[in-house]
């Protein structure tokens, strides 16, 4: 099968989460680009940002029609994680591509983990603001994103809705929003990693994730979100199990 063939498929599988989930996809775009595309650890990093990034910017617009964008809290939540993702974006570069790999597994069974958890049924009732948690869990996410280029919804959903008190609607189109400001902040630092990234392959990945990102916002209408959670995190275990047996773990 061709590499673009591959791009267009996993870009493709990849919008389906972010825009059915509200994150998520990104934690399959690194693995991908990797072990189908072949492409370097820090390559796949970097470029996963910018396929987040494009991805989760077109579909911000549609989630706020919908009124599940909340851009006050958003852009204040992304604010705390700017910093972080950008000093992540430069440690990326520093770090050696077993490391990375081996932390990008953990991320992934992490994220497998918390989407198997059954959800309580107060996770879509409103919860009182703590600022201090909100300034930590942004800047937590914000190091995720710089270091392992991933957009970091599946972290960025609970804690809006956990930490900042939104439903759960609300918190899968305003983590698109923060996904998108991290992404760009971790790029800004990455400018060295990206000359060498092959083009061909990224642009029909972040094309195909883009369209895909609008059917999973569809999808997430007619198919439950519990389904969709578990059929993902699956999967994820899948992925971090494959890549810490290729670490050597």
């Amino acid at each position: 099968m061709s590499d673009l063939v591959l791009a267009v498929v996993a870009g493709g599988a990849i919008g389906l989460a972010l825009g059915s989930l509200g994150g998520g996809g990104s934690v399959l775009a690194v693995p991908a680009l990797i072990y189908l595309l072949g492409f370097t650890p820090v390559a796949a990093t970097t470029a996963s940002l910018v396929i987040v990034a494009l991805t989760t910017a077109t579909a911000v617009p549609a989630h706020a029609r919908d009124g599940h964008v909340r851009w006050r809290t958003g852009l204040l939540f992304a604010a705390a994680g700017i910093g972080p993702a950008m000093l992540g974006g430069l440690l990326a570069a520093r770090l050696p591509a077993a490391v990375l790999t081996v932390a990008f597994a953990l991320v992934a069974a992490v994220a497998a983990a918390h989407m198997l958890r059954p959800r309580p049924a107060a996770a879509d009732t409103a919860r009182p603001v703590r600022p201090g948690r909100a300034v930590a869990a942004g800047a937590g996410l914000g190091a995720v994103t710089g270091v392992l280029g991933v957009g970091g919804g599946f972290l960025a959903v609970p804690a809006l809705v956990g930490v900042l008190g939104l439903r759960m609607r609300a918190a899968v189109g305003t983590s698109l929003l923060v996904i998108t400001v991290n992404s760009v902040a971790a790029l800004a630092l990455r400018a060295g990693t990206a000359e060498g990234l092959d083009w061909t392959v990224i642009g029909p990945f972040a094309g195909a994730a883009v369209l895909g990102a609008w059917d999973g916002r569809r999808l997430a209408v007619r198919v439950p979100g519990g389904t969709l959670q578990r059929v993902f995190a699956l999967v994820l275990l899948v992925v971090a199990a494959v890549m810490l047996i290729d670490a050597g773990i």
